[in-house]
């Protein structure tokens, strides 16, 4: 039996993507949209049966904010995390605000699945990988360097800087490849090169690391200081 849901994500189009992936597996969307104010409020209106909320930066204060408020107002409602990995303290901060699954925005359309129907039937949804990880990053965490965001801004050119600030904004390759004046071959090129210059999987881990270090602020500061002054 399909499953009723709401599609919440950080970038609209994941979110209408992955509704219409699951539409086609026979359950029922009631809506997909993009985090905003109003996010909570309308989970708690339709009132699905499970809640997929995808975000990129699951370990910034407030952001499972709208979940505590689900399950307040709307206990009923299973709330499923679709996050980056590896992110212990997200998928700590998940759970603690009554989410009843975390999983790793790169599974596969079975896996979401499967963690759909397990917290609606009740059932904790997190791979025992995945819940080792967090416990043991929480338990030894470790030392970060001082300075993070300076050090992965030096492992970047400029260019590969205003691609990963156009990642950021959740431009896709075409609308990065336009900005730039570039073709899309050349404009793919550079986001890879970036992917592996900060050692993420995607552009979604791409942004939310360059969030949580302070990359972006740190290049904005850069490229202001080096504009002529009239």
């Amino acid at each position: 039996m399909g499953v009723r849901l709401v599609v919440v994500d950080d970038h609209r189009l994941l979110a209408e993507a992955l509704a219409s992936a699951l539409k086609l597996r026979g359950h029922r969307v009631l809506a997909a949209a993009a985090p905003c104010a109003g996010a909570a409020e309308l989970v708690v209106n339709r009132a699905p049966e499970v809640c997929l909320l995808g975000t990129a930066v699951p370990a910034e204060p407030g952001v499972f904010d709208p979940v505590a408020r689900i399950k307040r107002e709307r206990p009923g409602i299973a709330v499923v995390v679709l996050g980056p990995v590896p992110s212990p303290r997200g998928i700590a901060a998940a759970f603690a605000a009554g989410a009843s699954g975390y999983v790793r925005h790169d599974e596969r359309i079975e896996g979401v699945e499967r963690a759909m129907l397990k917290a609606r039937a009740g059932e904790v949804a997190v791979a025992p990988v995945l819940l080792q990880q967090a416990c043991e990053e929480l338990l030894h965490p470790a030392a970060e360097p001082d300075d993070e965001g300076a050090r992965l801004l030096a492992l970047l050119t400029p260019r590969e800087v205003e691609v990963l600030m156009r990642v950021a904004d959740g431009e896709g390759t075409r609308q990065i490849a336009a900005g730039m004046g570039t073709a899309p071959s050349t404009a793919r090129t550079h986001v890879q090169r970036v992917l592996m210059k900060l050692e993420v999987g995607s552009r979604l881990e791409a942004a939310a690391l360059a969030a949580r270090t302070g990359l972006l602020e740190r290049a904005a500061e850069a490229a202001e200081s080096q504009e002529p002054r009239a």
